[in-house]
């Protein structure tokens, strides 16, 4: 068994247009931390940090959050979540998982507040929390 499959290390994204949340997880405590933002141009990312991301943390399978509209139909930038993913997938040969991320944003910007107020709110990487809302999500599904 290779370390990929022993690790239980997951990346994960809240993918955007302009920067993706970054979170990584393991599926032993199904907890995940924020990580640092990659920025991103029209919804692709710097490719050089990415690969040190994945190069540093070894992960068996990456998940993101598939954006949709409230009532579970895809807008613009649900297509362009997919063709990062398909990017991913072909980039890394790792699987991608997606997870539903409507209200994570929402969720995230209230775990803020909580943490630290409307100042903590102002100050955070408000991506990069929903990031590990979405994995944590996900790790407690599996």
């Amino acid at each position: 068994m290779d370390i990929k499959a022993r690790n239980n290390i997951y990346l994960g994204f809240d993918f955007g247009l302009r920067k993706i949340g970054v979170a990584v997880g393991q599926l032993i405590t199904k907890s995940a931390s924020p990580m640092p933002i990659l920025p991103a141009k029209d919804g692709a990312p710097n490719w050089q940090q990415l690969d040190k991301l994945i190069q540093d943390w070894q992960p068996c399978a990456l998940v993101t959050g598939l954006p949709l509209n409230m009532d579970g139909s895809e807008h613009e930038i649900t297509k362009a979540a997919k063709k990062f993913v398909t990017q991913l997938e072909e980039r890394y040969k790792l699987p991608v998982h997606f997870v539903d991320e409507r209200l994570t944003t929402k969720a995230a910007r209230e775990f803020i507040y909580e943490q630290g107020g409307y100042k903590a709110l102002q100050d955070s990487a408000i991506d990069s929390i929903a990031a590990k809302l979405i994995l944590e999500d996900w790790l407690k599904a599996h």
